[in-house]
């Protein structure tokens, strides 16, 4: 910047020196203000682009019709959430004709003679490259514990659950519909 005839250093042709230092009483706050409201909008709006993309629900999230592995038909509806980083399993309904009011009556601990409808069967599942596991699966018919691990296929139509003691090759899968 070359100093002006008056000695003051040229930057805006029509401010003066810098029109952020303006003396008080000639308008030094509204460029301020303008300035920093303009900063503080656009890093809102980054945050809300950064934070939405990286809050998508991975696919096994959402509501699942069960179906017995065993019988073929369907079951109930468990739906999956995402708590934190880990995903849980709450049985929302069974199905028509089903009592609503049914207990668990073979679950151990704290779940014993719960009403099955609301009943948290699936938890601890962390997410492990393309699966979820390292939890547990309750099999309220009969108040077994499995182990488990699930992931989304067929375009995130179908859900695999597998339930196993040990090792998961010692166990069973069932295939669960997107109700959802």
């Amino acid at each position: 910047m070359r100093p002006s005839r008056s000695g003051a250093s040229r930057c805006c042709p029509s401010s003066g020196p810098v029109s952020l230092l303006r003396a008080p009483g000639k308008g030094w706050a509204r460029p301020l203000l303008s300035y920093l409201a303009g900063a503080l909008l656009s890093g809102a709006g980054l945050l809300a682009v950064f934070s939405s993309a990286g809050a998508a629900e991975p696919p096994e999230v959402g509501l699942w019709q069960t179906v017995s592995d065993k019988t073929g038909k369907p079951e109930g509806y468990i739906r999956v959430t995402r708590v934190g980083d880990e995903l849980r399993g709450t049985i929302e309904r069974g199905m028509p004709g089903d009592d609503p009011n049914e207990l668990c009556t073979k679950c151990p601990g704290e779940r014993k003679n719960q009403r099955k409808i609301g009943m948290t069967i699936m938890t601890g599942l962390h997410r492990k490259d393309d699966w979820w596991g390292g939890g547990e699966i309750l099999d309220p018919d009969n108040g077994t514990l499995y182990r488990c691990r699930i992931r989304a296929v067929d375009s995130g139509r179908k859900l695999e659950v597998r339930g196993y003691i040990g090792f998961a090759l010692l166990g069973r899968t069932q295939t669960w519909l997107r109700a959802e």
